[in-house]
């Protein structure tokens, strides 16, 4: 999938993934808490079909899923899903602004529920400024986890 991302020919920038072994969903501090003004100023630029255009509060922590796919390669992924942080401020709130216990709730969600429970798939994407000089150009954009299906012997009764 990489090698397809980085074919200019082929030039892959979507797929969907499943790791064949999840390890750890980690999280590190933001440098910067704040949206830098450069980047403001870009967004001042914009005029959406003229409606109203809220900017969306910068995360003060990268998310990360850490994982091998099934050539025991081991990879570190960022996820850069709006719901990951929309999960974040909800914990946030409820934990009263502990930002340490709110990122252990996005864990659990992540890791604890997801990752254990149920058949975690990645959408991944690639980004501009990383596409061709990346390593691996990919990022979680969002996360697709249904229920694990099992596979019933064929001579024995389904549950009820």
């Amino acid at each position: 999938m990489i090698s397809e991302a980085k074919d200019k020919a082929i030039c892959t920038s979507l797929a969907v993934f499943k790791p064949t072994r999840l390890l750890d969903f980690v999280w590190e501090k933001e440098k910067e808490r704040q949206w830098p003004k450069e980047k403001l100023v870009q967004f001042d630029q914009l005029n959406l079909f003229e409606s109203e255009f809220q900017i969306v509060r910068k995360l003060p922590y990268k998310f990360s899923f850490i994982f091998e796919d099934d050539s025991g390669q081991r990879s570190k992924l960022m996820i850069e899903d709006w719901e990951t942080g929309e999960l974040f401020w909800n914990c946030l709130y409820r934990k009263g602004g502990d930002e340490k216990l709110a990122c252990e709730d996005v864990r659990k969600k992540y890791f604890d529920d997801f990752a254990k429970t149920k058949d975690l798939h990645f959408f991944l994407g690639t980004t501009l400024m990383h596409h061709f000089v990346a390593p691996n150009p990919f990022i979680i954009i969002g996360t697709f986890h249904p229920k694990k299906i099992l596979q019933y012997d064929l001579f024995n009764q389904l549950p009820e």
